[in-house]
């Protein structure tokens, strides 16, 4: 059965978030990138914010998407953790950066020179990795990823690698699960269903709710990194089944 064409004003807002989207972070990047040298990280991190929530802001008043998240008594305040979460969109990669902060992602290397987008986000030490080889991928996960907890530095990392459809959960690989277990650190599981309302190769923004769980902390017993992925796969899989809308044919 063909599908109904999206609203006009629906298309038309979604036009005008896209162009709204992109000069901000051309100019604020710019503004990044000159006062980058006075700044410490904490202060740099929160300018390169700035971007940040301009854009949800701008979801929230001109594309109507509301977020509601439950579950942030789970963040803990006093140690850095690794963030697992399900990925469906660019929402959760700006989103998560307010949520828990100060934090590095693992990114593709090829973002960090992208013009503008790229240029501010390797303000913010991410952790940028070859796709290409995934055991030089891994490596630097594993060393990189360290030192950013031993800083204070919480790591963010999508376990399915690449964005999912709306309402798909892909395969999940273990490199968060044996970060955590390396550093001795707790993995935050989070669950999400951000494609419902912007979703990937898209450019409309559909108006509705974004829903967001935190689950509580898991840690790593007796070095088990098979034990712990399982644990966390599970608790994101459950939990983003009950969040995502179903799709059209289910």
């Amino acid at each position: 059965m063909p599908q109904p064409r999206p609203d006009l004003d629906i298309r038309l807002r979604s036009w005008l978030f896209f162009l709204l989207y992109n000069l901000m972070g051309i100019v604020h990047s710019v503004l990044c990138l000159l006062v980058a040298p006075f700044q410490s990280f904490e202060q740099r991190y929160r300018f390169v914010n700035l971007w940040t929530r301009a854009t949800l802001w701008l979801l929230r008043t001109l594309n109507g998407i509301d977020v509601r998240v439950e579950g942030l008594e789970h963040i803990p305040r006093d140690e850095p953790v690794v963030i697992m979460s399900n990925h469906q969109s660019e929402w959760e990669t700006f989103y998560l950066q307010l949520l828990v902060s100060p934090q590095a992602t693992v990114v593709k290397r090829e973002l960090l020179g992208i013009p503008f987008f790229g240029w501010g986000l390797a303000l913010l030490k991410p952790i940028a990795i070859d796709r290409g080889s995934p055991t030089a991928a891994l490596k630097t996960i594993l060393k990189t990823g360290k030192e950013r907890l031993d800083e204070g530095i919480s790591v963010v990392i999508y376990p399915e690698g690449a964005r999912q459809l709306p309402g798909q959960l892909g395969r999940f690989n273990a490199g968060g699960a044996m970060l955590a277990c390396r550093a001795g650190r707790r993995v935050l599981p989070v669950a999400h269903n951000a494609g419902d309302c912007w979703p990937h190769r898209s450019l409309l923004r559909h108006p509705g709710t974004i829903h967001l769980r935190i689950g509580p902390p898991m840690a790593c017993e007796d070095g088990d990194v098979k034990a712990l992925n399982a644990r966390v796969e599970q608790w994101i899989r459950e939990n983003a089944a009950e969040l995502m809308q179903p799709r059209p044919g289910k």
